[in-house]
């Protein structure tokens, strides 16, 4: 790659330009002295910022390489993983956040210890640690093979000190300034190629000649790679494992001034998420116009499938000198993005999850300054890790598989507790435990057969707004030989699983287990839960059931009895705020008792029956 000075200088204006944001949220406001201000931008987000930095959160460099190369290689059949953003993006805005933001928590995994115990938090926490550590990775590495180590360095430089500085408000602002630069980038790439390949109309032509012009593939089979059914309804867990209980976005919805904002975010993602899957598609079949099937990988110009897109890049655009550091530029700010949304996310889980547990007295000034540099060090210590990864070849497939299987068990552990009130602690880290296990034995065990069956398999890196599992996350599969092959039969068939349908698998894994367990260990009774933790959605779909077995499984929708019997709801969802506040039946809280709420609740250290009695 070749740069010239013009292109440098737009380069260096995005870091300047992200710093800025940064040292501006740093020394304006409260200054981010209270961990209020640092990690939930003092709950005062309006709906747009919030939109965009959730999409730009997992909208990184590896999408921005990955959608492009899919779609030059396999046809637009991937186009219709837009199907599964609706279903996606409705089901966290009316169910997940208003559980979340009416608990008023500052981490999605408090939410287990009110639900469960101190141990399923614990358990949720490390996992999530484990997964985020694995995205930073996955997103230096995957720049590192442009050499441009320098450029890389200072992206995590400037990425961790506007984090650290500037708290989850600069992050957002940021992220919507950086969004703005990949939307730019991207079109800028799609107007220039498709005019040097003859319009629009003659990329489609050459697209449909060349068979990438994908149809509606109706084929049920879960081993085919990608078919309407793997993208719209797999699909559909991913984008629950990144939208609904990923931290780096929940963190988000807990920071809108309102619980409707909040949603309405949700809503604003959908038609930006469709933009985004369109000019990614938009991409590659201008690829697939300009080189055909002469592809720069088959001809050695490249050594991975992800760097097509950048070759594709300079060699469009190396008559217009600006425009390759426009698209660098583009490509980085995703990574920034993803990046500084995990420090930050990262220094809330360990704080609020970890830390101020063990130590509830500790001052407000103190655990700022902590947070602070827990987001300073999970910064440092990803670059070093960075480094020493991209010495070694095969991390990046390691790093991506990791990712992709991690966040489906999270999903099941939270939909265990929100929609099963039966379910009890011990089902949950069993449930837990037996959704990673099996992730991994799929992963590691599906690598390991293609080893076996075809040498060094084919790096395919796919990404989404999951990712999730996401989180946009970024997922990953080891593409099969295009040759026909004889359909896999019994422990082969699951390594043969689409990885589309890696979340799904994995989340019901969770619960299915969790259900039995829990069952087996003595089901939760109503009066075990604490408010507001549980969305009684399963009680609805069974409504066909005689109520004594719907009171058996804790399911019972008419709890007017109950309420007298109990002097509260047993399981209801906590009512919309009045003011701002999140209240339960009808009572409104004095400002001595909503202080109390605040200063009691985040930390969960409380038994139920004293929350119950401080709500």
């Amino acid at each position: 790659m070749h740069f010239t000075t013009v292109d440098y200088v737009i380069f260096a204006l995005l870091l300047v330009a992200s710093t800025g944001i940064g040292l501006f949220y740093a020394f304006s406001g409260g200054r981010q002295r209270t961990t209020q201000e640092f990690l939930l931008a003092d709950r005062s987000m309006s709906c747009l910022p919030v939109s965009l930095s959730l999409l730009a959160t997992f909208q990184s460099a590896v999408a921005i390489l990955g959608a492009p190369s899919e779609i030059y290689t396999y046809g637009t059949q991937y186009w219709f993983l837009g199907c599964s953003y609706f279903l996606g993006l409705l089901i966290p805005a009316h169910i997940f956040i208003p559980v979340f933001y009416r608990l008023r928590l500052s981490s999605a995994y408090q939410y287990l210890e009110l639900r469960f115990n101190k141990t399923v938090r614990i358990c949720g926490t490390v996992t999530f640690i484990f997964q985020m550590v694995s995205v930073v990775l996955i997103l230096c590495i995957a720049v590192t093979g442009f050499d441009l180590w320098g450029a890389v360095l200072a992206m995590g430089l400037v990425c961790t000190l506007y984090t650290t500085l500037g708290g989850l408000k600069a992050v957002i602002w940021t992220d919507v300034f950086q969004t703005i630069v990949m939307f730019a980038g991207q079109l800028a790439v799609i107007v220039v190629g498709a005019h040097q390949a003859g319009g629009i109309s003659e990329v489609w032509r050459k697209a449909q000649n060349g068979s990438r012009i994908s149809g509606l593939e109706l084929n049920p089979d879960p081993l085919e790679r990608h078919t309407f059914w793997t993208l719209a309804v797999g699909g559909v867990f991913l984008m629950l494992a990144l939208y609904g209980v990923n931290q780096a976005q929940v963190q988000r919805y807990l920071s809108s001034r309102t619980e409707k904002e909040a949603i309405m975010s949700c809503y604003v993602v959908f038609p930006c998420q469709q933009i985004v899957l369109a000019l990614g598609c938009l991409m590659g079949l201008v690829m697939y116009a300009r080189y055909g099937e002469d592809s720069p990988l088959d001809k050695g110009y490249v050594k991975t499938n992800d760097q097509m897109v950048l070759f594709f890049v300079m060699d469009v655009l190396r008559d217009l000198p600006g425009l390759p550091g426009l698209f660098v530029a583009c490509l980085f700010s995703g990574a920034l993005s993803t990046i500084s949304s995990a420090f930050n996310s990262l220094a809330t889980v360990t704080m609020e999850d970890l830390i101020k547990p063990h130590f509830p007295g500790m001052a407000e000034a103190r655990a700022t300054l902590l947070s602070k540099g827990l987001a300073l060090g999970y910064g440092l210590v990803c670059l070093a890790m960075a480094y020493i990864a991209s010495l070694m070849g095969s991390v990046l497939q390691a790093a991506l598989s990791i990712f992709g299987m991690v966040g489906g068990p999270l999903l099941g552990l939270f939909c265990l507790g929100m929609f099963f009130p039966w379910a009890n602690s011990i089902g949950a880290v069993v449930g837990l435990v037996a959704g990673l296990v099996m992730a991994f034995w799929i992963g590691v065990g599906s690598f390991i057969a293609r080893m076996q069956s075809g040498g060094p398999p084919v790096l395919d890196v796919t990404v989404f707004p999951d990712t999730v599992n996401a989180t946009t996350a970024v997922m990953t599969t080891l593409i099969t030989s295009v040759a026909p092959k004889p359909r896999p039969s019994g422990v082969q068939a699951l390594y043969s699983l689409s990885y589309m349908w890696y979340s799904a698998h994995n989340s019901a894994t969770v619960v299915v287990v969790g259900l039995l367990v829990s069952i087996l260990t003595g089901p939760w009774k109503e009066k075990e839960l604490t408010p507001g933790t549980v969305f009684p959605v399963v009680g609805t779909l069974l409504f066909f059931l005689p109520e004594r077995y719907r009171e058996k499984l804790c399911c019972v929708t008419p709890l007017e009895g109950k309420s007298k019997a109990l002097g509260r709801q047993p399981y209801q969802m906590a009512k919309k705020e009045s003011n701002g506040v999140a209240h339960f039946q009808d009572e409104e809280k004095t400002g001595e008792e909503e202080a109390k709420e605040k200063t009691t609740q985040p930390s969960c250290k409380l038994t139920r029956v004293e929350q119950e009695t401080a709500l």
